[in-house]
């Protein structure tokens, strides 16, 4: 398998056939005006990505594991169902990318943009989104087991039912963030943003919360068992039917 050089993406990935200069399948045809890839499918794995222009393509069920994608611009890119795992997509540009149910397991988006992205029961487990811009994005559903998302912003970001246990969070902004029926046991919150969040029904076992801002958050009927809330600021929040640290139930 040849090393190709494509100027107008960026690609070092010979084995995808080329015509008039753009990355393609056979049968496919760019538009004159506004040329989109088409790379659904492809077998992409350990390719150097870095800086690759793939605004608006087509990587539908891609395979990208161990992919070299940072700083790449992936802006409104169609990913729905590619494998990212392992992928090093640090300061890559995914703001509103289609992801839903893909694979990023393992992968590196320090500093990623994420604006907007769809992440619709994504796999994220032990992923590495530290300082990742997240605002607004759809994380329903999504795995984030054991994630590292240390001072992320995910602000009116939709978590609702969204895995996060043992995930990394502290010093996060999530502001107004909707993490109702979230799983977040052991979770590392401490220093983090939750002002008005809504964690109603969320699972907080033994998670940390040292130091957080819960002014105004919504932890009516959230289980908070064995967690920690030294200095934590709850001022206006609404803890009815909430299991409190030491078990009881408040009212």
């Amino acid at each position: 398998m040849g090393d190709d050089f494509d100027p107008f993406t960026g690609i070092h990935v010979g084995y995808v056939k080329r015509q008039g200069g753009y990355l393609e399948r056979p049968t496919y045809r760019p538009d004159p005006i506004l040329p989109r890839i088409d790379l659904s499918g492809r077998d992409l794995r350990d390719a150097k990505l870095d800086g690759a222009k793939l605004e608006g393509a087509n990587l539908r069920l891609a395979n990208l594991e161990r992919a070299k994608l940072d700083g790449a611009k992936l802006t409104g890119a169609k990913l729905e169902r590619a494998s990212l795992e392992g992928a090093n997509l640090t300061d890559a540009n995914l703001t509103d990318a289609k992801l839903e149910r893909a694979n990023l397991r393992n992968a590196n988006l320090t500093d990623a943009k994420l604006e907007r992205a769809n992440l619709l029961g994504a796999n994220l487990t032990d992923a590495n989104l530290t300082d990742a811009n997240l605002l607004g994005a759809n994380l329903v559903g999504a795995r984030l087991e054991g994630a590292s998302l240390v001072g992320a912003n995910l602000m009116d970001a939709n978590l609702l039912g969204a895995k996060l246990l043992c995930a990394n969070l502290s010093d996060a902004n999530l502001f107004n963030l909707n993490l109702f029926n979230a799983n977040l046991s052991n979770a590392n919150l401490s220093g983090a943003n939750l002002t008005d969040a809504n964690l109603s029904g969320a699972y907080l076992l033994g998670a940390n919360l040292l130091g957080a801002n819960l002014s105004g958050a919504n932890l009516s009927g959230a289980y908070l068992s064995c967690a920690k809330l030294e200095a934590a600021d709850l001022s206006g929040a609404d803890l009815s039917g909430a299991t409190m640290p030491d078990g009881t139930i408040h009212d």
